[in-house]
């Protein structure tokens, strides 16, 4: 695989540090890093997971999981999505429902329960921490693993999608990060394409890493069609970030369409 050196500083700061950028999709013996490190210990051994984080609320967390769904579909894996906690949900005959919930299902290799895409659904769109309280309902984790753990049993990969940033609480102790860190998921982080994206990526691959969490690399999303120098920022981005990317979602395109943009993601884990 080609590569090379480029420039970034490190999740510490301050410190210039060199990591080696993708410039093909990585594969298995690649530097990135895979095996235990990429597999939860809550999965049957040929299944894999991912996480998809976000730079923030509102950038294409939930397109960017359906596109790498397709794209799984594609590569002829069996794939998954899940969004464990989702508030703004609309009440239906079936229940509670969400969007992004909804569209994960609709994007999965023969949809599974709702129930086990979205084992949490709040109906106010508040912070999960807030719309359960609102809701007099506590968020656990026992739950929402159990649905985990079945998904897993049912597909050869399992994209799962957070909830708004990084570290979006969910319950006095309990946060959006805390469903990578203890179900051992490996990252990739969308990163919302706008003004504003870079602060917001650099902070949040610190905050991954600090975590203890792998972060395998990023995806840009075009959320903002009239953003000013975009390729100088995705050059920024690419030069900074600790990590890859793994492919770059323009404005507008459908994820089935955009599917073939992420076969790096693919390889990745």
């Amino acid at each position: 695989m080609s590569r090379q050196e480029k420039p970034y500083y490190a999740p510490d700061g301050l410190r210039a540090c060199t990591t080696a950028v993708a410039t093909e999709p990585p594969s298995r013996g690649s530097g990135l890093p895979h095996s235990s490190a990429m597999e939860s210990s809550l999965l049957p051994e040929s299944t894999r997971a991912v996480f998809i984080a976000g730079t923030d609320t509102g950038i294409g967390k939930t397109h960017a999981a359906c596109t790498l769904l397709h794209a799984l579909h594609a590569a002829g894996y069996r794939a998954g999505g899940m969004k464990p906690v989702a508030s703004g949900c609309v009440a239906t005959a079936e229940g509670l429902r969400n969007d992004d919930a909804l569209a994960l299902q609709a994007a999965s290799s023969t949809p599974p329960p709702y129930a086990l895409v979205n084992p949490l659904a709040l109906s106010e769109p508040l912070s999960p921490h807030l719309a359960a309280a609102h809701a007099g309902v506590t968020i656990g984790l026992p739950p929402l693993r159990a649905a985990f753990e079945q998904l897993g049993g049912r597909y050869q990969r399992v994209v799962v999608e957070g909830v708004g940033g990084w570290m979006v609480p969910l319950a006095p102790g309990l946060l959006a990060a805390d469903l990578a860190r203890q179900w051992r998921l490996p990252v990739i982080l969308v990163v919302g394409l706008r003004l504003g994206c870079l602060s917001h990526a650099l902070l949040s691959a610190r905050a991954i890493i600090a975590d203890g969490c792998t972060l395998l690399g990023w995806i840009g999303n075009h959320i903002d069609p009239a953003m000013l120098a975009v390729d100088e920022n995705i050059a920024t981005l690419g030069e900074l970030l600790p990590a890859p990317c793994l492919g770059l979602l323009p404005h507008g395109e459908a994820p089935v369409r955009a599917a073939a943009r992420l076969g790096a993601a693919v390889s990745a884990f």
